[in-house]
Formats: C-alpha cells, sequence, structure tokens
C-alpha cells in the first residue's frame, strides 16, 4: 500500500495516548489552530475526561476535541499521532497495526530507559521512529517529530524560542508534517531520512540532563546560520 496525504487533506488528527503531557500539549496546540483532535487512550473515561480537561482551557466553541478509545481515534483520523512512554512503545504499535494502514504515523516517543534518563539509549533498530516502522512495515509511513519540545513549552502562548526537527522515508510525509508543525505556532526543519531520527530522539536525554543541571523544565534546541 502506498501512503499519499496531501496537507489539505488533514482536519482530524488522532494522538494516540493523548493522555499524557506531551500528548495534552500538541492536542492544546492543534485545537486552538482549527483542527479536530481526537484524544486517544486504552479507556474511554480516561480520554473523555482528557478532552474535557482540554476543553475548560478554551472560551471559543469552534474548539473540538474529542475523547475516544486509541482504535477509534486512528480510524476516524487523516493523520495519527504516538506519545506514549517508550515501555509501551511496541505493545501499542503492535495492538494498532491494522488501524494505522494507509495513515502517516508521527512517532513521538523517546527511547528513555529509567533511571538512567539522562543517558542515551537506543534500540536494535537505531531509533524508536525506526523501531515503529518496522513494526508497522510499508503499509504506513512513519515521521518522527517533536521529541525536543517539552510540555511546558507546548502549553505556553507564543512562539517557543525552540524547534522542531523532522525526520522521516517520504518527503511528503515530512512535507505533511511540517504544514503541522508550523500550524501548531512552531518552527520546524525538514531533517532528512528517517535514520536521522536517532540524532534527534538522542537529543531529548541531552536535554533533560540540562534542565536537571540547571534547575529549568524547557530547555530546547535551535537552528542558527539560515534565514528563516
Amino acid at each position: 500500500m502506498v501512503v499519499e496525504i496531501k496537507m489539505t487533506d488533514i482536519k482530524k488528527i488522532a494522538i494516540i495516548g493523548g493522555t499524557g503531557k506531551e500528548g495534552k500539549g500538541l492536542a492544546f496546540r492543534w485545537a486552538k489552530a482549527g483542527y479536530e483532535v481526537l484524544i486517544g487512550s486504552r479507556t474511554i473515561e480516561k480520554a473523555k475526561s482528557a478532552a474535557l480537561e482540554l476543553g475548560e482551557l478554551f472560551d471559543s466553541e469552534k474548539i473540538t476535541v474529542r475523547g475516544m478509545e486509541n482504535w477509534q481515534a486512528i480510524e476516524a483520523a487523516d493523520i495519527a499521532v504516538l506519545t506514549v512512554p517508550y515501555k509501551f512503545h511496541r505493545t501499542v504499535l503492535e495492538s494498532l497495526k491494522n488501524y494505522l494502514k494507509g495513515k502517516i504515523l508521527i512517532d513521538v516517543t523517546v527511547p528513555l530507559v529509567p533511571p538512567k534518563v539522562t543517558k542515551v539509549q537506543m534500540p536494535e533498530e537505531g531509533s524508536a521512529a525506526q523501531q515503529a516502522q518496522k513494526i508497522l512495515g510499508e503499509d504506513s509511513v512513519v515521521v518522527a517529530a517533536f521529541q525536543s519540545i517539552s510540555f511546558e513549552n507546548l502549553l505556553k502562548e507564543g512562539q517557543p524560542e525552540c524547534d522542531i526537527l523532522v525526520c522521516g522515508k517520504k518527503r511528503n510525509a515530512r512535507l505533511a508534517v511540517l504544514k503541522l508543525v508550523e500550524d501548531a505556532g512552531l518552527i520546524g526543519w525538514d531533517a532528512g531520512y528517517l535514520e536521522n531520527a536517532v540524532v534527534v530522539e538522542g537529543m531529548t536525554s541531552i536535554l533533560i540532563g540540562l534542565n536537571k543541571k540547571h534547575g529549568t523544565k524547557s530547555a530546547g534546541i535551535k537552528i542558527t546560520g539560515i534565514e528563516r
């Protein structure tokens, strides 16, 4: 199956594991931008509770955030986003593999292995995103993005001083995700092949270490030397 999604096709975004902090932060940004956001969870109660919590952040009736089970959210959406902790990464993907056929999956997962979360520890596939692509096969297209931005930055008003690197095998998929980055009020860069996700995911452990050393929560990265 060849996955071809045009940027204009994306109106509904499913966030798998959207009840966590990173998922809620991305949901907030995209809902604010006018997308219909479907919060996914293993339990419908948790999904609906998270959607209600997010809805209370907005005054506008035009904002649409709904809670569903993971598989329901994927089926209803134009694109899916995975924001689960790494320890659940493989299990969640294997359980949802059939629902993700024909979809672009934005994998936000970082292979953090407690207690040494400040140490870069990659899976044998090279990165979490490559692991996801191997599990899903050629019927889905995995794009790695949003690993280097914190929940705190996502919930701040305005544009954070933090850039987003986007890696993926298919250029059209990277462009679609870069449009979502822009619509979220963030600055994104096409970082090329999916194999490059090893660098982006690994950077997260370094940022966590910097946050711990300097008593902050929102360290990020910024590309310089290129006109924006």
